[in-house]
């Protein structure tokens, strides 16, 4: 799909991956929305041209709100990317204390239930757009990690979160071919974000020194390139592509 003046929404947007995200279709031709949780966040960090709503990807009704406001103003939505997450580390048992089921239902509230409101509404808001000549209709492009296969100690929700976004790529993309609408997955290693700020130093030099070349965490650019390439290559559906530096 050509990006030039199709309508792109991005979550997570007001830092990180979803911000360069923003950045890179939106010099590629497209009419970005960045939704955050942050209206002001959202208005000091994205570029002119670029509108931002306040959303909460954990509420349905919320994100149904956004998908609106972006159909009412710009007529269609043609590519959705779900940068939005969270961490929440936490060991299932730290000094005699449970892992709080608070923690865990808001992992993945935002992570998985999050991404898949935002893939339903965007792709209800597809399924309107006339097709072009290949017959496709729109994009959906997830993020999930790294860590779904292999989390680290504290992740257990966070990897969890990201192993359901894994997993339901593939039944998604199955059931929105018919729309001609494709689902692609990308699973980062450490990029430098706030996220990754937030870990402990010891972790974040364990696992660059595991990276093969370059031996460095991945800029926030580099994943929205692959986010380019994937809405661009109209033969990338129902997978998920790591870029990671063969982190292990």
């Amino acid at each position: 799909m050509k990006l030039d003046n199709k309508v792109a929404i991005v979550t997570g947007a007001a830092s990180g991956l979803g911000l360069a995200t923003c950045n890179a279709l939106s010099a590629a031709g497209a009419r970005v929305v960045g939704f955050d949780l942050d209206q002001a966040k959202l208005d000091a960090a994205l570029g002119e041209g670029v509108l931002g709503i306040a959303v909460d990807v954990s509420s349905e009704t919320s994100v149904e709100a956004a998908v609106e406001t972006v159909v009412k103003r710009f007529g269609a939505v043609h590519v959705a990317v779900n940068c939005a997450g969270i961490l929440g580390p936490c060991k299932t048992i730290s000094k005699g204390q449970l892992f709080p089921s608070e923690l865990w239902n808001r992992v993945l509230g935002v992570n998985l239930t999050g991404t898949f409101n935002v893939i339903r509404h965007a792709a209800l808001a597809m399924t309107a757009n006339e097709p072009e000549e290949t017959g496709e209709r729109g994009v959906i492009i997830n993020t999930a990690s790294g860590a779904a296969r292999e989390g680290q100690m504290g992740q257990a929700a966070y990897s969890a979160s990201k192993a359901g976004v894994i997993g339901m790529t593939l039944p998604i993309a199955r059931d929105l071919a018919e729309h001609g609408i494709r689902v692609v997955s990308l699973a980062p290693g450490l990029f430098e974000s706030g996220m990754s700020a937030g870990m402990p130093a010891k972790v974040s030099e364990g696992i660059v020194n595991s990276l093969l070349f370059p031996r460095r965490m991945g800029k926030p650019e580099e994943f929205a390139a692959l986010v380019q390439h994937v809405v661009e290559n109209a033969y990338l559906n129902a997978l998920t592509l790591d870029i990671q530096c063969g982190v292990r």
